[in-house]
């Protein structure tokens, strides 16, 4: 099958082409620069230099394409319509990858007690509302003869198998950690966030390329953990102990930004992947995120 995937360089959609490529497909990558066209090439992968913002080249790619995945943005609103625009009528996959941090509410780093499903109602906070909004249309669009899937991953770990290795959340801890001489969450860091082996992610995007049908959401996860469990894990892999210390929200949003403080570290996002498992047959068996922190690759890094 011939694909166009954006986000070719990136954490989740190189790993998501590397894993289509040994499975055979050929695949075009879009990325921003000819540094990274190069890195791209040396993993299999047709190079497209450009950028979400040129509607024209996305929907030239996409009538060319068999298939495409959007794993670049997950709120670029502009892409995903002209992307679908092109695909209008013709039947062809469209996967969109969004997050589970559309549950997520602005916790503070304390527990939160609910769990989602696919079918699950919403109400998104403020700074999830849009995405939610383009997730709902993405799904509608399978009313216009576009096999529309969204696949929401959950904090996603482990050593990536594209160009970029590293992930989001596990290496900002992880740094912050070695800067402070301990590991440290918002709060008492008992908010919890359902997580997913980068391994296990790319081979749901390769089940829901043969099998997802129109209209299609999974959430993607196996196991969770509240981040003051995840910080000793670090602090022990470092060699500090399994000690922790708490931060305010301002100081997380100094080091972080305070979207993503607010909405990402200090959030609680429980999810479970019932529909992967029992539609597509999804079956993860990576490392748990404890371990990999502990005795995986960022223990070896």
């Amino acid at each position: 099958m011939n694909i166009f995937l954006t986000g070719a360089s990136g954490y989740i959609g190189g790993s998501v082409a590397a894993r289509y490529v040994e499975h055979g497909h050929s695949v075009r990558g879009l990325v921003r620069t000819e540094e990274k066209a190069d890195l791209v090439r040396a993993k299999g992968i047709e190079p497209v230099i450009g950028s979400l913002d040129d509607s024209a080249l996305l929907k030239r790619e996409a009538m060319a394409a068999d298939a495409v995945i959007n794993a670049a943005s997950a709120d670029h609103r502009p892409a995903a319509e002209a992307l679908l625009d092109a695909l209008s009528g013709s039947g062809k996959i469209f996967i969109h990858t969004s997050g589970s941090s559309i549950v997520g509410r602005r916790d503070e780093g304390r527990y939160g007690e609910a769990v989602f499903e696919e079918n699950t109602p919403i109400e998104p906070s403020p700074a999830r509302a849009a995405r939610v909004a383009l997730n709902r249309d993405i799904l509608a669009s399978a009313e216009n003869g576009v096999r529309a899937v969204i696949i929401a991953p959950s904090l996603i770990y482990g050593e990536g198998l594209g160009t970029n290795p590293d992930s989001m959340q596990v290496p900002w801890l992880i740094d912050l950690a070695r800067q402070s001489g301990a590991a440290r969450h918002i709060g008492p860091g008992t908010n919890v966030w359902s997580n997913v082996h980068i391994r296990d992610l790319a081979d749901l995007y390769l089940l829901a390329l043969k099998d997802a049908p129109a209209g299609s959401f999974f959430y993607a996860e196996n196991g969770e953990n509240a981040m003051c469990d995840v910080c000793a894990a670090i602090g022990k892999m470092l060699g500090y102990g399994d000690g922790t210390m708490e931060m305010t929200l301002a100081e997380a949003a100094g080091h972080w930004g305070e979207g993503p403080a607010n909405d990402t570290m200090g959030s609680n996002s429980r999810v479970r992947a019932v529909r992967a498992r029992a539609e597509l047959g999804w079956a993860p068996n990576g490392p748990s995120l404890i371990d990999e922190i502990e005795s995986g690759c960022y223990a070896e890094a």
